[in-house]
């Protein structure tokens, strides 16, 4: 295995970068050792160093197809050995400037065999070509899958105000109009949208810090909670520097303290001056990261490089003196003020923000990636040795595996990497795989812990992708275990709605009272509701209560009111009749058609008995009978009075010498004009009977916190049908008595009918808008009163005279007096 290394500049960090060195050196070391997966092939890997930067790239790929000391490519006379894969990544900018050099070149060189293909461990870019494209193949999920995730987990913990960092290049520009507007299509709102500032390793260190310093500021003014972080592995540098940023311009980060969230591409790495800064600000961080596993073995061969022994790998060396702050001694070197390494530093003695004993899950990426190319090589020698040719008898001398060949066994490849998952892709080049979701523990020992909370699987629907235990996630201190908010500004209460703010994003909104009727059984609704039909709202409208059933009853007051109005009334007629049959000789009776008047009280006497009907529970026979009884009973008694007024006015055209009234005048007259007007409405209530009957209802929408048990009519045309003719038989009976109220009559029949049939239309005509003005109950009532009103109307006005005279004028009962008044 042959390593060549070489160190960066002063500034560049590299003690987590050590760590993907010592993953592939890992991976190499396994694959070497087995013969059965590349047999008789050593594999060997070089290192070239970007610095992060265009330029650093573009010269490191023009070595890798260059000989040694020259920058021409395709001209390596001095090489040993042909390159077949590279490695880059993680920085998604690396990627693109791979392609400019690598991808073009195998496109110019394709007729010589001599093509390369990079496998990136970082998420893919946007690339500028189709042919670039084929010569990819990511070590990375896809990234909406990501995006995905870090959407459920938003959604999941109720996240709907954040602020948002992101890079200043090409990949923040496409995460920021391609990814956040899908965030915004789930309600989730945006504080600020700032760029980050990016890791700088040269004199712009300065532009650096002052861009640092306003977003600082922004980050710690903002009332959102938490910031999803979308940067690379470098990002995490710049945020280390936001305690000290923030304690230069006096912002409290404690008192303020945010929940990050950041994206896989992200890892835990730092400038060799920030030991011993505060890190405690990414306590109770989540993060995302490629699903990975703990390989075997990875501690103990940490823990065996040894920079003394080692001497001729210049990376570890480097890493040796960055992480133990110390240098080797070196005869051109005069380090009399500073500490000398000597081999023996103990590296679990480190903190983990300077270096981590366990792999991850970049490192992860790295050995998955190495361990992917030998497989395909693996694959590929296979295929070649099945369908060699054969020439003589002798086969042909076994061709040399060229880089373009590599490229079908890639996109195929599966198999089951040293810590036993599978490793595949998809028909992208995309790794088949899921992410992990990480909560930062941070120690005052400046170290930290990354605790597995949660996983995305991506065979499972997308919203059913995200599994989290809640549990199990530690919070940033200032938020006392308690799970944070992030809102931009309080969830409305129970019993109000929300409102939108004009001018402001869909986040934030003001709270208003749900309108009367209705509630809000949970925060924050966007829009209050109606209870069901059977309750109805609390005082403080954010809970349903069931509605009482209500109905005109014999126990309450109202109830026991016209109940003994009804009895009274009745016992009343009942009295009158009482009288007029025991007078039924008299002349007074006589002169006013005893059977009508008879067959009148008893109608009235029904009338009065047939409020019963109407109080009490409805039941499916009062429904029947209230109405339609009531309807037959006032006929009859409005029918009498007809026919009454019409014999006197008969009567009185009789006794004109030579009229043919006469045969007319008697009681076939009076029984015809009470049976026909009758039969009529018999009619019209058999019809309804028959075609709609009325039926016991539930009335759940007209009052608020009742439920009224009525009578349903069945048919409201068939209802106000028969008040109507009864209405036209009393206005024909008011217009008759009218004509007939000036004509000699001994006892002023005609005046008192008429006078009777004025208060009864009277009643009715007020009746019908009361009636459809009224609700619940209270239309019982006002049909009842009608009722009783209309019905004592007529007892009074045209029985009170005669029971007057009968009781206590007696003297006037004569037939004398009754022919002396008639002259």
């Amino acid at each position: 295995m042959h390593c060549y290394a070489t160190r960066s500049s002063h500034c560049r960090p590299l003690t987590q970068l050590y760590q993907h060195i010592l993953a592939l050196a890992l991976a190499v070391k396994e694959i070497n050792e087995t013969p059965q997966l590349l047999p008789n092939v050593t594999l060997g890997f070089h290192i070239y160093n970007s610095h992060f930067s265009a330029r650093w790239t573009y010269q490191a790929s023009m070595e890798l197809l260059s000989g040694q000391g020259t920058l021409t490519p395709n001209y390596k006379c001095d090489a040993v050995s042909t390159p077949l894969a590279v490695i880059g990544g993680p920085n998604s900018d690396l990627y693109i400037d791979m392609a400019t050099i690598l991808s073009v070149y195998k496109m110019a060189q394709l007729t010589l065999g001599f093509l390369y293909f990079q496998l990136m461990y970082g998420s893919s870019p946007i690339m500028n070509s189709n042919v670039q494209t084929l010569f990819f193949h990511w070590v990375f999920p896809d990234g909406l899958q990501q995006y995905n995730g870090i959407l459920r987990v938003l959604l999941h913990f109720s996240w709907m105000w954040i602020g948002v960092l992101s890079r200043q290049d090409d990949t923040g520009e496409r995460f920021v109009g391609n990814v956040l507007p899908m965030f915004s299509q789930r309600g989730i709102c945006f504080d600020f949208v700032k760029r980050f500032p990016r890791a700088t390793y040269s004199d712009e260190l300065h532009k650096m810090v002052n861009d640092g310093s306003e977003i600082i500021g922004i980050v710690m003014r903002s009332t959102a909670s938490v910031v999803l972080v979308h940067g690379e592995i470098d990002s995490i540098m710049v945020m280390r520097m936001m305690p000290n940023l923030a304690e230069t311009d006096d912002i409290s980060m404690q008192g303020k303290a945010k929940v990050w969230i950041m994206i896989a591409q992200m890892d835990f790495t730092s400038f060799p001056f920030q030991r011993g800064w505060d890190i405690t600000f990414l306590h109770g961080a989540l993060s995302f990261a490629v699903h990975s596993k703990d390989l075997p073995g990875f501690r103990k061969f940490i823990q065996m490089r040894n920079p003394v022994l080692l001497k001729e790998d210049g990376f570890l060396r480097a890493f040796w003196e960055e992480a133990f702050d110390c240098y080797f001694s070196h005869p051109t070197l005069d380090k009399i003020d500073s500490k000398f390494c000597t081999g023996e530093e103990n590296l679990e003695s480190l903190p983990r923000s300077v270096f981590e004993m366990s792999m991850t899950a970049h490192s992860y990426s790295v050995h998955n990636a190495l361990y992917t190319v030998a497989h395909a090589l693996h694959a590929m020698a296979c295929f070649k040795f099945k369908h060699r040719t054969m020439a003589n008898g002798v086969a042909w001398e076994h061709l040399k595996p060229q880089p373009w060949q590599l490229h079908h066994f890639l996109r195929s490849i599966s198999f089951n990497n040293s810590a036993g998952e599978e490793i595949s892709f998809d028909q992208n080049g995309a790794l088949v795989a899921g992410f992990d979701v990480f909560n930062w523990v941070t120690f005052p020992n400046e170290s930290f812990l990354r605790v597995k909370v949660g996983m995305m699987d991506p065979q499972a629907p997308e919203d059913e992708g995200l599994t989290i235990q809640d549990d199990a996630v530690v919070w940033p201190s200032r938020f006392n275990q308690t799970l944070p908010v992030s809102l931009c500004n309080e969830k409305c209460h129970l019993g109000y709605q929300r409102t939108k703010k004009e001018g402001k994003a869909s986040c934030c909104y003001d709270c208003i009272l749900c309108p009367e009727g209705k509630i809000s059984d949970q925060k924050d609704m966007d829009a209050c509701f109606e209870c069901p039909a059977d309750q109805h709202p609390n005082k403080g409208q954010d809970g349903c209560l069931p509605k009482q059933i209500i109905f005109l009853s014999y126990g309450e007051a109202l109830g026991i009111c016209l109940t003994t109005l009804a009895l009274s009334f009745s016992f009343l007629t009942a009295l009158v009749l009482g009288i007029f049959v025991k007078n039924k000789d008299t002349p007074i009776v006589k002169a006013n058609n005893r059977n009508l008047t008879y067959t009148l009280l008893i109608s009235l006497l029904l009338c009065f008995l047939c409020v019963l009907l109407f109080i009490g529970k409805p039941e499916e026979l009062t429904c029947l009978l209230r109405q339609t009884a009531f309807g037959m009973i006032f006929s009859v008694a409005v029918s009498c009075i007809l026919a009454k007024t019409t014999i006197v006015v008969l009567a009185f055209m009789a006794t004109k010498p030579g009229s043919k009234m006469r045969r007319w005048v008697g009681k076939p007259l009076s029984n015809s004009v009470v049976l026909s007007c009758s039969l009529i409405q018999a009619t019209l209530c058999t019809v309804w009977l028959a075609t709609s009957p009325p039926f016991p209802d539930l009335d759940t929408h007209t009052m608020l916190k009742e439920i009224v048990l009525f009578c349903n009519e069945g048919s409201d045309l068939m209802f106000y049908g028969i008040l109507g003719y009864m209405g036209f038989l009393a206005i024909v009976s008011f217009v008759v008595a009218f004509l007939a109220r000036r004509l000699p009559d001994s006892f002023n029949e005609a005046k008192f009918i008429t006078f009777s049939m004025l208060v009864f239309c009277s009643v009715w005509l007020s009746f019908v808008p009361t009636y459809m003005s009224t609700k619940g109950k209270f239309m019982v009532v006002v049909e009842v009163f009608s009722i009783l009103a209309s019905s004592f109307g007529l007892l009074g006005c045209i029985f009170t005279p005669k029971c007057y005279i009968i009781l206590l004028r007696p003297q006037l009962n004569t037939r004398g007096q009754l022919n002396r008044r008639n002259k």
